[in-house]
Formats: C-alpha cells, structure tokens, sequence
C-alpha cells in the first residue's frame, strides 16, 4: 500500500499521480490535502511517516511546490528515508541504494508525465540489498 500526502503546491500532481495508481491496480492510501487551498506540508509528511512506520503503508509519495520541505520534515521521522528526486535516475539509484521509502517531488518543478514516470521507476525498484548499501543505511538509522 502506498500513502499519499501533500500540501496545496502538490495537489494537482497528485491527482495525476492517483490516476496512474488506479489505472495500475496500485494500491493507496490518500492522506491529504484536498484542494489546493494553503495548508501546513509537515502535517502531511507526519501522516505519511506514521503510516509508514505503523506497517499500514510499505511506500509514500509527498508532494509540495518543491519537494524541499514536505522531504526535510518526513526525513525527521525515525525509520523514514524520503528522497527527493527530479528524474527517473535518482529515483532508481535512491532504492537500490538507500532503500528510500517516500518519494518526494516537487508539483512546481516536476510536470505530470515526468512525474509519473518517475513514481513508476520507484514503487518498481527493489533494494540491492548490498552489504554496503545496508551498512550505510544501519549508519544512518543508528543515532549516536
């Protein structure tokens, strides 16, 4: 299952990206926003997190204007790896090698076929699961 989160900047992309959700068979979660009327992006990035760290949802998708902000407040969340990616590259190279479990986009800077190609390349890459790969994200998680 996939939760779904944004802020008013990143309502109309995830609408698209709903599209492509449902037309895939995908299944999701949509945690809000609901229009495109200004709200807060933390609190959306908190929903998504909590759903990822209860096991309700495997993978998010946050979405504000940049991706910027809605990314640095998921990635305060303990176990939570957003990443923030403009192209089908990084969205490949942050699961195979950081097992990124949010996706976070920009709806201002990334346009909707982009978009979906790059959600496509995310919830399809597996984690390499790498001794080196891992050993980082263990560096990353551990809190000194």
């Amino acid at each position: 299952m996939i939760a779904l989160g944004c802020d008013h900047g990143g309502y109309e992309l995830k609408q698209e990206i709903i599209k492509y959700l449902e037309e895939k068979g995908i299944p999701y979660q949509d945690f809000g926003c609901d229009s495109t009327k200004s709200v807060d992006y933390p609190v959306y990035a908190r929903k998504v997190g909590r759903a990822i760290q209860n096991g309700v949802c495997d993978k998010g998708i946050l979405i504000c204007g940049t991706g910027i902000g809605i990314s640095i407040a998921a990635n305060k969340m303990k176990g939570i790896r957003a990443a923030l990616c403009t192209d089908c590259f990084s969205a490949e190279a942050t699961r195979l090698h950081n097992d990124a479990n949010i996706l976070a986009l920009g709806g201002r800077v990334v346009g909707p076929g982009l978009a979906v190609k790059i959600v496509d390349t995310f919830l399809h890459t597996e984690f390499s699961h790498e001794e080196r790969h891992q050993r980082r994200i263990d560096l990353i998680e551990n809190e000194e």
